[in-house]
């Protein structure tokens, strides 16, 4: 599951932390959370393995997904964790807050993925679904672990989560902001227009060859080009035709079958794109004839393709006889024609999912739309870099996995799933702030900049982390594995830094107040959903001993958030040190 590439990436991921952090300790607790999470998920999926046989991608599909969102996770929860302690709060109160705000968030956000993977289950197949459930776990495993271990080991560090030189209360680091996002977000706001036209240009040419997308279920003669296998299989096709590397099996049936053998026999000699016809034998009772099938050409061609509908659109032509084709060729394509019909399906159940939930967490018709298109953009850049890399042969020097082929036909549909659920957590973090300073009242454009000033560095932080922890998949000798870390890969650097740091920011400064209108009758209908715990934040440090929900707006905060605003309601949380004492957090 973790080669020497895939250590590199989890390498460089604590690179990016510790730069992030300034603090070896506050990084450690990160990468620990993380890898503690893989282990036990990873455990998980294989002592699942004992009852029933997995795949052998299956594990590694779990390790990448649950080590790249465990990273993530944490690190947002002890981001909050370390602005606490910068505005004065004690190391106690600091958890509870940082828990009960960015936790919560992580819980919505965690479960969006949980939800987009296990909905892989819609597709109908067993392989498929088995991968999207240990790829859940391996998610659920992470938030649990950025809930439960992380917050244990920030009581057991303290005030070193933060830089050496802040740890007795000394002048806080500038760390949640970087004057280039600061100077980038002005520019955003400033020119909107050009900004946008820009960015939607360049992911809609990323996404040009997904255009001459072809899938496969698997590679005739083996996925690479140079291997013993291949070579085989190219001169048998050159001697003979690439049909008789896959021939059909044509199952005949009915009553008349034997006496009716040699009608049948050339019936389908005459269909176009046959090249012969060979008749492998009658059964006892003579109701049942095997027939072979050659095309002129290969498995994966087209024409072969049509081919198969040619015969079951005749299965009937020769009156008492039933045709049914099967075969390794057909099998193929019956399953790549139901992975794209499932991937439309899925595509629909996902976005509408998205749409619904963005609704009732940003209390928008509009921002939830973009988002959802921001989604497409994404997955349309992401899955074209990887048909350019692995089926154009662009960059075969970079990439150990064999290049050329036709793309495997599950890639879609699972690229579809986990990329949606990562777009989606990106939104969640980036834009609630945004929703947040609407909400307290200040005006479109100074939302816009207030929110992103709050999380910029982390979102970016965030999504270097899972490139990187990507990448090293990317660069796996595995074409699935491999195509699966590219597509991610690209999708992340997509959707972190185009969509959400400029496509979004852009269209919200562009739709002002209208970007957050939303129906009085809807806004009645829809449950009130705290995804970030704003509930605490809304609360000051004079009401924590006293109940406050009849002043706060209703909600229904998600189950952290609440047990957090709970705590705070009942007077629990620590006080800080008034020596520690700062400003109350926005």
């Amino acid at each position: 599951m973790f080669g020497p590439t895939e250590i590199v990436g989890a390498v460089l991921a604590f690179a990016v932390l510790l730069l992030t952090y300034g603090s070896l300790a506050a990084a450690g607790a990160n990468m620990l959370g993380a890898l503690v999470g893989v282990a036990v998920g990873a455990l998980g999926v294989l002592a699942f393995s004992a009852f029933s046989p997995i795949g052998s991608m299956t594990p590694t599909l779990a390790v990448m997904l649950g080590l790249a969102v465990g990273i993530d996770y944490c690190l947002f929860v002890l981001a909050r964790f370390r602005a606490e302690l910068r505005e004065g709060r004690s190391v106690a109160d600091a958890i509870g807050r940082a828990t009960g705000t960015a936790g919560s968030a992580v819980v919505f956000a965690g479960g969006t993925v949980i939800i987009a993977l296990a909905g892989l289950a819609v597709v109908g197949i067993g392989f498929i679904t088995e991968m999207g459930v240990a790829a859940a776990v391996g998610v659920a495993v992470a938030v649990l672990m950025s809930l439960t271990l992380l917050p244990a080991a920030l009581k057991l560090m303290g005030r070193n989560a933060l830089p050496r030189r802040e740890h007795g209360g000394g002048t806080p680091v500038r760390a949640d902001r970087i004057g280039f996002l600061d100077r980038w977000i002005k520019l955003v706001v400033r020119r909107p227009v050009t900004v946008l036209v820009g960015a939607v240009a360049g992911l809609l040419m990323l996404a040009v060859p997904v255009l001459s997308l072809t899938t496969s279920l698997t590679t005739p003669g083996g996925e690479d080009p140079d291997s013993t296998q291949r070579a085989a299989y190219d001169q048998i096709a050159d001697a003979f035709g690439a049909g008789y590397q896959g021939p059909l099996i044509v199952l005949a049936q009915g009553d008349g079958v034997q006496a009716r053998l040699d009608e049948v026999t050339s019936g389908l000699a005459t269909l176009g794109r046959v090249a012969s016809v060979v008749p492998a034998g009658v059964n006892a009772t003579g109701d049942t004839a095997l027939l072979q099938v050659v095309p002129t050409t290969g498995p994966v061609d087209e024409r072969t393709e049509r081919l198969v509908h040619d015969i079951r659109d005749r299965a009937d032509a020769v009156p008492g006889v039933n045709l049914l084709v099967t075969g390794q060729t057909a099998i193929g394509i019956d399953t790549d024609e139901r992975l794209s019909t499932a991937l439309i399906t899925y595509l629909i159940v996902i976005v509408g999912l998205s749409l619904l939930l963005l609704i009732i967490v940003f209390r928008s018709l509009l921002v939830p739309l973009i988002a959802t298109v921001g989604f497409l953009l994404s997955l349309g850049a992401g899955v074209g870099v990887t048909v350019a890399v692995f089926q154009w042969g662009w960059l075969d020097p970079v990439f150990s996995a064999p290049q050329g082929n036709p793309m495997l036909s599950l890639l879609p549909v699972l690229i579809v799933g986990i990329l949606f659920g990562l777009a989606m957590d990106y939104q969640v973090f980036l834009v609630s702030r945004m929703h947040e300073a609407h909400v307290r009242g200040l005006d479109p454009v100074e939302a816009v900049l207030d929110g992103f000033g709050r999380t910029a560095v982390v979102v970016v932080s965030a999504a270097t982390i899972m490139t990187a922890v990507f990448a090293g998949f990317a660069l796996s000798p595995s074409s699935l594995i491999g195509s699966i870390g590219l597509a991610l890969t690209a999708g992340v650097v997509a959707d972190a830094f185009v969509v959400r740091m400029i496509v979004v920011p852009a269209l919200l400064t562009l739709l002002g107040r209208g970007a957050w209108w939303l129906p009085q009758w809807l806004d009645r209908l829809l449950p009130h959903l705290d995804a970030e715990g704003r509930a605490l934040d809304e609360s000051s440090p004079a009401q924590l001993g006293h109940q406050v929900g009849d002043q706060l707006r209703p909600s229904v905060p998600v189950a952290v958030g609440s047990a957090a605003q709970q705590v705070a309601q009942s007077g629990q949380l620590e006080v800080a040190d008034p020596s520690h004492q700062g400003p109350a957090a926005p």
